[in-house]
């Protein structure tokens, strides 16, 4: 069942990319526009699924850490990995107006928590931002639908009539899609477990490590597929997409629908949702330099959340390493990365700006 499941993942992932990046041509609207919405609803469907479950049974709390890991694991694991793989370019309008929203999303929720719950009104807050954030979404996308569709025209052989009559295939593309990748997840993340118990591996380790990363599996899968194609926008509309739609869909319809709120534990409040709304900040001058995900950005990124995990599992075990390494990340590490990026961002401000004096004095 495990190859069996790694099988599904990766059909799952091709007919899902592939079906959005055509839905996008017969709707005349930007590749990124479908990662961001389509694709992003239909990989966050593990997320909302576990949220939900865990409401009716009585354990709404778990459903804000599926949250804050899946939003981690998005942009660390995810990106991080897809651009290791091939450096994925990134649109402006993330830049301007999809990451600072998520930015703002990740701290509303770390200040709705910060009393040990997300109650129904604030669940409301949160959902009542999905609808305004889809609606704007589509309306910018329709904008920009002329230049794609000529784009894509070139790409397909200007089968731009033939797509249009295919959106209900473009459709069932995505839809098994969807089945073929949540099917994978459960097969390879029930598979893990059993062989992890095999290998007499305790709870709290398989709690933190197979079953955190197993509801991100199809965002993994599906991003990783869009770099392989040269989709990169799906891809990384895809995991920006997914942290809004866990955040502002996910646990916003849970806190709205569980009669008491839904609970956040002190540690989630004291740790890692402040660790999940700096990994979005981060995200912000990342993304600014050269509108790119580098390579080298891409492995820093993978390494970032390897150290997580350790940290996870040295502080589950109270382990005596945990403090030196917590010094080592925090005294050492995470402000070089800092002070990095910080020049790296100066040099590009200086650039454009070297560019626009050029153009004008040749003008």
């Amino acid at each position: 069942s495990l190859l069996a499941g790694f099988v599904l993942l990766i059909g799952g992932a091709e007919l899902l990319v592939r079906g959005a990046s055509r839905l996008a041509l017969s709707l005349g609207v930007p590749p990124i526009l479908i990662g961001l919405t389509v694709v992003s609803l239909a990989t966050s469907t593990p997320e909302l699924a576990i949220s939900l479950q865990s409401m009716s049974t009585g354990q709404a709390d778990l459903a804000v850490g599926n949250v804050i890991g899946s939003n981690i694991a998005n942009i660390l694991l995810i990106l991080g990995l897809s651009a290791a793989i091939f450096p994925l370019l990134v649109e402006q309008r993330l830049v301007r107006l999809d990451v600072p929203l998520m930015i703002l999303a990740s701290f509303a929720l770390w200040f709705f928590a910060r009393d040990g719950q997300v109650n129904r009104g604030e669940g409301a807050v949160l959902a009542a931002g999905l609808v305004g954030y889809l609606l704007l979404a589509v309306s910018m996308g329709r904008k920009e639908g002329a230049a794609v569709l000529e784009e894509y025209e070139h790409e397909y052989g200007g089968a731009k009539s033939a797509a249009a009559r295919s959106r209900l295939a473009n459709l069932a593309l995505i839809a098994a899609g969807v089945a073929l990748l949540v099917w994978g997840a459960r097969l390879l993340v029930d598979s893990s477990v059993i062989l992890a118990r095999w290998f007499n591996l305790s709870e709290a380790i398989i709690g933190l490590t197979i079953l955190a990363v197993g509801t991100g599996l199809p965002e993994l899968a599906t991003s990783l597929m869009a770099a392989w194609r040269r989709e990169g926008d799906i891809g990384v509309g895809n995991a920006v997409g997914s942290n809004l739609f866990n955040i502002l869909g996910v646990l916003g319809l849970t806190a709205l629908l569980a009669p008491q709120g839904v609970a956040v534990s002190a540690s989630l409040v004291r740790f890692d949702l402040p660790v999940m709304t700096a990994v979005a900040v981060a995200c912000l001058p990342v993304f600014f330099i050269g509108h790119r995900i580098s390579r080298w950005e891409g492995f820093l990124f993978s390494a970032y959340y390897l150290a997580y995990l350790v940290y996870l599992l040295l502080d589950a075990a109270q382990h005596d390493a945990l403090p030196g390494f917590s010094r080592v990340m925090l005294g050492f590490v995470i402000p070089l990365t800092t002070v990095t990026l910080a020049v790296l961002v100066y040099r590009q401000l200086r650039s454009g700006a070297g560019s626009r004096e050029k153009d004008q004095s040749g003008s």
